[in-house]
């Protein structure tokens, strides 16, 4: 939609306002500006306002609108005077706009900060959220504009309105004036507006997702006429599955009289299906696509599954076709898997869809996955089902160019049937949502990724996602401190997901290892020393132990306080005639299965060398319902919804354990969705089987892991308090507007010594200070001014930081020794304005360290830590945090790198003051989540002695803050 001449010409028309939202429904509509062209929409939908309606909105009948009104409400200057119309299908269903005012309530503008505000919703389309939406979006144009205050008259017998405004969020007050409530919202986004805006988001896009992998009716578009093809497959696993609910084939060449196909009722357009149908699944070409797309719009479909080929993978020209298909199906309130997908399954037992190409259906589970690639959701489904896996839901996205992996953390969130989510993505869209909603989930139930296109610089087609520039170490440790447990391959994902659905987390990393095999336990002895747990020496059974053998030393192990977690080596008894008897894999599966459903709950994992029908015994459990469980007291509530779902540290399918020990504080009986429910009988679940060490001890340590930032996360960090009465915030902000200009370089400018010097003192951050010296007198000036003993080094940016060729003298004592060093120093390497040598005095002897902060346009602010020189520029030792780091987070980053035993008296020496180091970490954090505008911060190096720490060099860069896609009023990606 664009400006007519008609419009302000001191005010283009806005469009980075338009925007897709989810609705509290799992709908979606379009917000965008109204425009002059919109008279006759505004009109047809004024007309299917209730009576009701028009008077909450007028205080008074109003059946029609005027010619006068019309004008008025559909010219706007997009400053003072701003409507926003909400559509469905082209047409209006909400409406909303601001006035500014003045102190008086006449109209104003600027500076005046005020505004009154209206909303208008159809009478058909209340409930969904609709106002709610606009309210988040009319708010951020008026904040844009630079207006503060909403001001606003709602007639007392109003309550939805009235609920509206008192659920944002916001400030507010209130007043009963000359009949009406009188609301006035500040509109600075607080931490409940958020919470409220982000809780709304979860419900809504969880919603979408459900409204796909729930559906009560099904119609596949472009079910062949002959046996074979896409669209015919995907019938037959319809049918095979057993689908819950209504199923009809499409296909525009099917004869009129044509009535049934395969037994399912056979039509030539959804628009002749005359029944609702909640998923379409089109199988059709890419160029028929947008003719099924606009039947199934037109007719009520809420969702699709686009399995043509045809899109952004086969380059520009699919690209612009892929986005004409998300246009085109949101427009009618639609979401899209696809295009590309290879399909979805859901093995609920209420619903048994399987609307996938996907041949047999995995058997129903706890684990959720969702792919990006169809080539990999086959290898994953096809390793699963080979391990006896059970799944609720698979998703295969294709080009995803609507749902993700975002949306699927959502929908798994709160899901009742997961209790794992497995993702391999190859890109991501939003990554600072993603981070968000993975480190959310993750604190009820584990998150497993693999990263696909690690390494090679490009984003998979049709994938629409920000460029990082942050190397993929630093994309892993982000992921790592949300929870996320990211994987190498989809062997490793699949290894780590059936530990995690199918066994409880550990308490700790003490591993008992019991087994008929010495060899095989000493391979699982080493790979638990490999992977950083603490195994007790391997229990040999010997080759002649029996299931009964087994069964006793599992329960003892279990049993043992010392002990978290067991893992049982096994290899094929020898008959007495030398030959392995391998066919007693079910009487060792029955008897381990019964130690570990009897006894305390405790990970159990086997690892097994060729033993016929073991894994395949393990795997089969008794129920795939929600059983009793161990979960930890200390898992954290989710922090942006209004309500967490049910905890599920330990997944359902498990034993009935002992009650806890008094004092215990890390194991509580769970039955149900509560610790007080009454205990079932013991269950025999599944354990997870390796066919090598080294994957089941692996698969083990994520789980430790994963269990220890469960119990951290319980209890968050948080930013001392001290740090407010040593920043200045208000100072440092003006100071970037100067530095910047009114018109800045989008590309940033560096801050010169001073600068930066300056900018970082408002902060508590000081730098060393360092005078130049441009010739040996100056240098003896400047060493006079600081005090000896002195530091002389250059600054040229091709030596900074290069003592080792020899940039730096250090401790010169007196002016004899500075004249000798600035001569050696300029004979050695250049003339005095190549080298640009400073002096400055010494600082106390200590470890030298290296603090940064960047703005990755993908990733968000990465704060960074490591040891300068060869340790973080050689070796990559660096740790990373996200933006804003919490104390917790600033021990974590300096204990993290493997180089942290040098701060902490490594081989003798005194133990360094790391408090001051977190201190600086917190400082440098605060700085950059205050000021977008500070997009990258280097402290190099920074010395950290027994006592306090110095900065001896420090760089920052300024720059026109980059779009913040986590932030803002909820919108949908657009590709």
């Amino acid at each position: 939609m664009q400006p007519t001449p008609e419009q302000s010409p001191h005010h283009a028309y806005p469009d980075h306002w338009e925007a897709d939202v989810v609705l509290r429904d799992g709908g979606t509509a379009r917000i965008r500006p109204i425009t002059t062209d919109d008279a006759e929409r505004l009109v047809s939908f004024y007309e299917q306002v209730s009576d009701e309606s028009k008077y909450y909105r007028f205080f008074a009948p109003y059946p029609r609108l005027s010619a006068k009104d019309v004008h008025r409400f559909t010219h706007h200057d997009y400053v003072d005077r701003v409507g926003l119309a909400v559509t469905i299908g082209g047409e209006f269903i909400a409406t909303v706009r601001y006035d500014r005012i003045d102190a008086a309530g006449r109209p104003a503008s600027a500076p005046a900060d005020e505004a009154e505000v209206a909303f208008l919703v159809q009478d058909a389309h209340q409930g969904r959220g609709v106002a709610s939406a606009l309210l988040e979006h009319i708010a951020a144009v008026a904040r844009e504009r630079g207006i503060r205050r909403f001001a606003a008259e709602v007639l007392p017998a109003n309550n939805k309105m009235i609920k509206v405004f008192r659920d944002a969020g916001y400030t507010q007050q209130r007043s009963f004036e000359d009949g009406a409530v009188h609301l006035t919202l500040d509109l600075e986004p607080t931490a409940e507006s958020l919470a409220v805006q982000r809780a709304r988001e979860q419900r809504a896009e969880a919603r979408s997702v459900q409204r796909l992998i729930a559906p009560g009716s099904v119609a596949v578009v472009g079910t062949g006429r002959n046996p074979g093809g896409v669209g015919r497959t995907v019938l037959r696993n319809l049918l095979a599955a057993g689908f819950a609910g209504r199923t009809y084939a499409v296909n525009s060449a099917f004869a009129a009289d044509q009535a049934t196909i395969d037994g399912v009722p056979a039509h030539r357009s959804i628009g002749e299906i005359g029944e609702p149908v909640d998923l379409a699944v089109v199988a059709v070409p890419a160029d028929r696509v947008p003719e099924a797309v606009t039947d199934c719009g037109e007719h009520g479909v809420q969702g699709l599954v686009v399995l043509s080929a045809g899109y952004a993978e086969w380059g520009a020209e699919g690209r612009e076709r892929q986005r004409e298909l998300v246009r085109q199906a949101r427009s009618y309130g639609m979401r899209i898997i696809g295009p590309n997908a290879f399909g979805l399954i859901n093995n609920s037992d209420a619903v048994r869809l399987n609307a996938s190409l996907a041949p047999e259906s995995p058997a129903p589970g706890r684990i959720g996955l969702f792919t990006q690639s169809g080539a990999i959701g086959i290898a994953l489904l096809s390793g699963l089902y080979r391990r006896g896996a059970g799944l609720s839901t698979f998703i295969s996205a294709g080009n995803r160019a609507d749902i993700s992996g975002n949306d699927f953390l959502q929908y798994w969130y709160e899901d009742p049937d997961t209790d794992v989510a497995l993702l391999y993505l190859e890109s991501l869209g939003n990554p600072r949502k993603f981070t968000r909603l993975a480190r959310r989930t993750a604190a009820v139930k584990p998150v497993v990724v693999v990263k696909g296109a690690r390494h090679s610089g490009s984003t998979p087609p049709g994938h629409a996602v920000p460029v990082s520039r942050i190397p993929d170490a630093t994309v892993s440790a982000l992921m790592r401190q949300a929870g996320v447990i990211r994987v190498d391959t989809v062997t490793e994902m699949v290894d780590a997901g059936l530990l995690l659905a199918d066994q409880p987390l550990p308490e700790g990393p003490r591993v008992a290892i019991l087994g008929n095999s010495e060899s095989l336990g000493l391979l699982t002895y080493d790979a638990c020393l490999a992977e950083g747990l603490r195994p007790r020496p391997p229990r040999d059974l010997t080759t002649a132990a029996t299931p009964q053998d087994f069964r006793d030393a599992l329960a003892e192990a279990l049993a043992d306080r010392n002990c978290d977690a067991v893992v049982v080596t096994a290899i094929p008894w020898v008959g007495e005639n030398g030959e392995a008897e391998s066919g007693d894999g079910e009487f060792l599966a029955a008897a381990l299965r019964t130690a570990a459903a009897t006894g305390p709950a405790k990970p159990v994992a086997v690892v097994h060398v060729e033993i016929g029908g073991l894994a395949e015994a393990l795997a089969a459990a008794t129920s795939t319902a929600a059983v009793p469980r161990v979960v930890r007291a200390s898992a954290p509530a989710a922090p942006e919804a209004s309500a967490a779902p049910a905890d599920r540290t330990v997944p359902p399918t498990a034993r009935t354990v002992p009650p806890t020990a008094p004092g215990d504080q890390l194991t509580q009986q769970r039955s149900g969705t509560g610790p007080g429910d009454t205990p079932a009988v013991p269950t025999l679940g599944r354990i997870p089987a390796y066919p090598a060490a080294e994957r089941a001890v692996r698969a083990l340590a994520e789980a430790v892991k994963y269990a220890q930032w469960r119990r951290q996360a319980a209890v968050p960090g948080k930013v001392p308090e001290f740090l407010d009465d040593t920043i200045d915030e208000a100072g440092a902000a003006a100071r970037i507007d100067a530095l910047l200009g009114p018109d800045p370089d989008p590309r940033g400018r560096p801050l010169s010594h001073d600068e930066a010097c300056e900018l970082l003192g408002r902060y508590g951050i000081t730098v060393r200070p360092t005078l130049p010296a441009p010739d040996p007198d100056a240098a003896v000036a400047a060493a006079a001014r600081l005090g000896y003993p002195v530091a002389l080094k250059t600054t040229a940016p091709h030596l900074r930081h290069r003592a080792d060729l020899g940039g730096v003298r250090l401790d010169v004592a007196n002016e004899a020794a500075l004249r000798r060093a600035y001569g050696e120093l300029t004979d050695l390497l250049g003339k005095p304005t190549e080298l640009q040598p400073v002096v400055q005095s010494m600082a106390p002897r200590g470890v030298d360290t290296v603090v940064r902060a960047t703005i990755d346009p993908a990733a968000g602010a990465v704060l960074s830590f490591g040891l300068a020189g060869a340790p973080s520029e050689l070796l990559g030792d660096t740790a990373h945090r996200l933006v804003p780091a919490t104390d917790r987070d600033a021990a974590e980053l300096i204990r993290s790198i493997r180089a942290a035993p040098v701060l902490f008296g490594w081989r003798g020496s005194a133990p360094v003051d790391t408090a001051a180091l977190e201190e600086l970490l917190l400082r440098v954090s605060r700085l950059v989540d205050d000021h977008p505008e500070v997009v990258s911060v280097a402290l190099e190096p920074v010395v950290v002695a027994t006592q306090g720490l110095t900065v001896l060099g420090a760089s920052v860069r300024l720059a026109p803050p980059p779009a913040r896609t986590d932030l803002g009023p909820r919108r949908l990606p657009n590709y």
